[in-house]
């Protein structure tokens, strides 16, 4: 489970493989849109790999062409985002009344 804000404003890549070209419907279908739903920013191309798309144990050149240009997509909508801030390890989450709550000596 994911907590609902655990994606907000990050970028996101859908990749996906499947069985024939059509499960690729489903990146655009379900998955984008789930994505979009949980507010994260996806990038413009989706990659999906059918299994005419490996020929020899390779990619071949058009789902090689693809993967690079939604990995730059990626890659500047990771260097347009501030560095997140490491979490804390002191910072209080819960108030001294919280903690203290029912340990009351009287």
């Amino acid at each position: 489970m994911l907590d609902s804000g655990a994606l907000v404003d990050r970028p996101v890549l859908v990749a996906a493989t499947g069985g024939t070209a059509r499960h690729s419907l489903a990146l655009e279908h379900a998955v984008r849109p789930m994505f979009a739903y949980l507010r994260a920013v996806v990038v413009p191309t989706a990659v999906f790999a059918a299994p005419e798309d490996w020929s020899g144990g390779t990619a071949d050149g058009a789902l090689r062409r693809r993967i690079v240009r939604a990995a730059g997509e990626l890659a500047e909508q990771v260097r347009l985002r501030p560095p997140a801030a490491p979490p804390d390890p002191f910072a209080l989450t819960t108030s001294f009344d919280e903690l203290l709550a029912g340990n009351d000596p009287a």
